[in-house]
């Protein structure tokens, strides 16, 4: 891993603001904390179909390079692929982050590679990678209650006793991502999975 290759971090969602408080697009609240953090701005890139910001974590720290597809979900992996290449991003940097029904709301996990869950972002982003050696920034959503179809779950509002917790989880999931970018995904699953 070159050390002076810079990081894609792709917050995945869908685009709308009938979509923003979507559990679905938790990546692109992720995303927008860790913009303002890096005092990166927002703007649609020329090369992908998706906003861009850039910036250095910390003082001369690596490039960090924003992503917020503006496809849908299930076509996120083009503008992901065209900017890995754009920027020349090796794999092993390229971060996606993305809600995860197979994780308890209240968690955030990390990981490299493994299998996409039913996740459609994810499964673009593969197909389109040609790889599944990416690392990801899982935010847990949990199981829709009853009989609700994950497909309706994913694409609903949290509700007002998640609201709550909200602010701070999409914070951890942020510090999570620097993490990874700064000590790697095995220092990040040390530091993160016990709580």
């Amino acid at each position: 891993m070159s050390e002076d290759a810079p990081w894609l971090v792709v917050g995945l969602g869908n685009p709308g603001r009938e979509y923003a408080a979507n559990r679905h697009n938790v990546g692109f609240m992720v995303a927008e904390l860790l913009a303002s953090r890096i005092g990166a701005k927002f703007g649609r890139h020329k090369r992908a179909v998706a906003e861009v910001g850039e910036g250095r974590l910390g003082f001369g720290g690596p490039k960090l390079i924003l992503v917020k597809p503006l496809t849908y979900m299930n076509l996120s992996g083009a503008p992901v692929s065209a900017l890995a290449q754009f920027f020349k991003v090796p794999v092993e940097n390229v971060v996606a982050v993305h809600d995860e029904l197979d994780v308890p709301y209240g968690q955030v996990r990390v990981k490299r590679g493994g299998g996409e869950g039913g996740h459609n972002g994810l499964r673009s982003m593969s197909k389109s990678l040609g790889t599944k050696e990416y690392a990801r920034v899982r935010f847990g959503i949990g199981r829709p209650p009853g009989r609700q179809d994950p497909a309706d779950f994913v694409l609903s509002d949290f509700s007002a006793g998640e609201r709550k917790e909200l602010e701070f989880l999409v914070d951890r999931a942020a510090d999570v991502v620097e993490a990874v970018v700064l000590e790697g995904v095995e220092w990040a699953q040390n530091k993160y999975h016990g709580n």
